[in-house]
Order: structure tokens, then sequence, then C-alpha cells
């Protein structure tokens, strides 16, 4: 759970410096796994590392997130980085091999764009407690966007404070105290906090207003999991997407949170493992 994470690769995209790496043998079926906010790929270790025997697994942290570069006046807005996914994709050789993705929260509407208005083809599609219907944003969330040139002026340990507590809420059960830390750690130097409003800024809560209405239009097979006791995406926002893509498949995880993947990794690893290895071919 708090094993070592390193992103040893760097791609220099059009929204700075993405750090990233993979898994897994080169030629296996591709998968890519996508964060969300406040977090980064770090969140994904343990399941990428259960998947890495079967797939050749990307993971990356967006531009303004975790490792990779935090800079004044970057755009880090969720359209921009739809972008560098697309970006990536090219540079990783994918645009031909239809990668399974698998995006959490926001991860989950830098998919969809990708897809929707980049062109981006994927094989299969898993959005996991995934920020894509109007009308989310836990009341934290809410809170600092309406605010985030007051919070952005918080002292040092009251910032780090308030970014322990918001991320250690994502969790059901609560996080291992050294996982919890590894999450906020970036976000707490001197451009890691100003990162963590900037974020909150650019991505305000209409901005999945524009792909709600052409979910309709979906082709790829599409899983839905969540988290049975997310308290930042109630489970009915599970049911609803559900239903609003066609021939979507629901899973819940009971007990888990929104952090499914610190929650319940194993059973998550299993249901991914299942939903992408259908028809795949590559090495066994």
């Amino acid at each position: 759970m708090t094993q070592q994470w390193r992103l040893d690769r760097t791609y220099r995209s059009t929204a700075g410096a993405v750090r990233w790496t993979t898994f897994g043998e080169d030629g296996a079926p591709p998968l890519v796994l996508l964060h969300g906010t406040p977090f980064s790929s770090y969140i994904w270790r343990d399941v990428a590392r259960a998947l890495a025997g079967r797939f050749q697994v990307y993971v990356w942290d967006m531009p303004g997130y975790g490792d990779s570069e935090m800079a004044t006046g970057q755009d880090v807005s969720l359209a921009k980085q739809a972008e560098v996914l697309t970006e990536l994709f090219a540079h990783w050789g994918l645009d031909a091999r239809e990668p399974t993705v698998a995006a959490h929260d926001f991860g989950g509407y830098v998919a969809l764009r990708a897809h929707l208005v980049h062109g981006l083809r994927y094989r299969r599609l898993a959005l996991l407690d995934a920020v894509v219907l109007t009308g989310w944003g836990s009341p934290t969330y809410r809170l600092l966007g309406s605010h985030p040139e007051v919070f952005g002026r918080l002292p040092a340990g009251l910032h780090r404070a308030l970014v322990t507590e918001y991320i250690g809420s994502g969790s059901h059960p609560g996080l291992h105290p050294v996982a919890l830390e590894r999450i906020v750690a970036p976000w707490c130097t001197e451009e890691g906090q100003a990162a963590f409003y900037r974020q909150i800024e650019q991505n305000g809560l209409d901005l999945t207003d524009d792909l709600e209405g052409r979910l309709g239009e979906l082709t790829v097979p599409t899983l839905v999991g969540w988290g049975a006791e997310d308290s930042w995406l109630p489970v009915a926002w599970a049911h609803k997407l559900a239903a609003a893509v066609p021939g979507a498949r629901l899973r819940l995880f009971e007990g888990a949170g929104h952090l499914v993947q610190e929650d319940a990794p194993a059973e998550l690893a299993a249901v991914l493992a299942a939903f992408a290895g259908a028809d795949a071919s590559g090495p066994a």
C-alpha cells in the first residue's frame, strides 16, 4: 500500500513537463490510467503493478499535479489536459493500438473530451467515480472554488492541514498515514500550494456542461465503477451516468469511498483485468 512510486520518464507537453512511466511487457495490450484531483498517478500504484502481468500499463501525472511541472501562469484546465493526453497517445504510439482507458474523478472528463472532441480511439473505457455530469463538486471543492484568492494566502501550516483533511475525506475506511502524506506532499511546497488553488480556479463547476449531452454518442464498451460509500460524488451519480451511456455496465465497490483505488485496490484490479482483458490479444 505504501510502496515507492517513481515516474522515471519525461514528456515535454504544450502544458509543461509531464512525468510518466510504464509497467509490464512491451507489446502487451495497452492500458492507460488517468488520475483526478487533487491526486496524482500515485493512487494507481497497487492497481498498476497488479495489472502489469497482463497489460502494458501507462501512468502519468497531469501538468500541475504530482511530479509533473507546476508553474505560474500554467494552463491546467481540463480542456488542456485532454490535449495533453492526445499528445501522449502520439508519443506512446497508441494512436493505432486502441488502449483500454481507466479514468478516475476529473480523469473521466479528460478521457471523454479526448475521445469525443479530439478523436482518440479506445478499445474500452472505465469511468471510476468520474466527474462527468453537471452538478458535481463536493462541498469543500465548492468552498475552495468560491474563494481561491483567500485560501491561496493561507500560511503553509494551515494550507497543509486543509489539504490533508480534504484528501483524507476521499477514503471511506481512511488512508494509511504514509499514503496520505505522499498524496498531500506535492501540494505543500511553495509551487505546490499555488498549483493547488490554480487547478481549482481554472476548473469551475460548469466545466462538464459541454460533454454531458454527448454521452449518448459513446459506442466504446464502457464500465462505470463507483465506491458505494463515495461522499464526494454519491452513488446516485453512478446510476445516472450508467443510464446515460449506451450499454454501460455498472459495478459498485462496497465499503469504498471516492478513492476506490485506495479503498479496494485488489477488487478494482480484478474488475479492470476482466473488463480490459475481454477479447484482448497480446502476450499471455
